[in-house]
This record gives C-alpha cells, structure tokens and sequence, in this order.
C-alpha cells in the first residue's frame, strides 16, 4: 500500500510500443529498476490479455513484482541489490 502512495507521483519511464516487449525494451525496464527500484511503465497498443501477458513475462525475467496495474500503466518494484 505504501508503494502504491509513492508510485502516484512517478511519470512512466519505459513505454512499450508497437513492437512489444523486445530485448531491448526488457533492458531499459531492468536498467530502470536498478535505478529507481519503484517505475511506472506504459504499455500501448495492446488488448488487456496481452497487456497482462507482457507484465508477467517482466515479472518473471527480471524478478520485479507488480505492485498495480490499471489501464495501460503498470508499476513495478524490485528492490535494490545489496552491495
């Protein structure tokens, strides 16, 4: 619940376009939780199972959990690696 009062202020950093859930796109997502721990993303141009789909294939490849997912805009948190 916590997570999702903080995450209301947050703008989405990674958008999912036309091409879906590439390599690449995969990357920035992971690139933006090591930064951030808490992100918004936007994934556009796809119907709610496919949209559902792609949130638990990031779930499950780079080990985030959703926190909520609303619309076209999921918020993922991953929390930093101890160093």
């Amino acid at each position: 619940k916590e997570l999702r009062k903080k995450a209301c202020l947050l703008k989405p950093l990674v958008i999912i376009g036309q091409y879906g859930l590439t390599h690449s796109v995969l990357a920035e997502i992971n690139v933006a939780l090591n930064a951030h721990e808490l992100i918004k993303i936007r994934i556009r141009g796809a119907d709610k199972n496919v949209r559902s789909e792609q949130c638990l294939k990031i779930e499950q490849q780079l080990d985030a959990e959703i926190i909520h997912q609303i619309g076209f805009i999921t918020v993922l948190y991953r929390p930093k690696p101890d160093i």
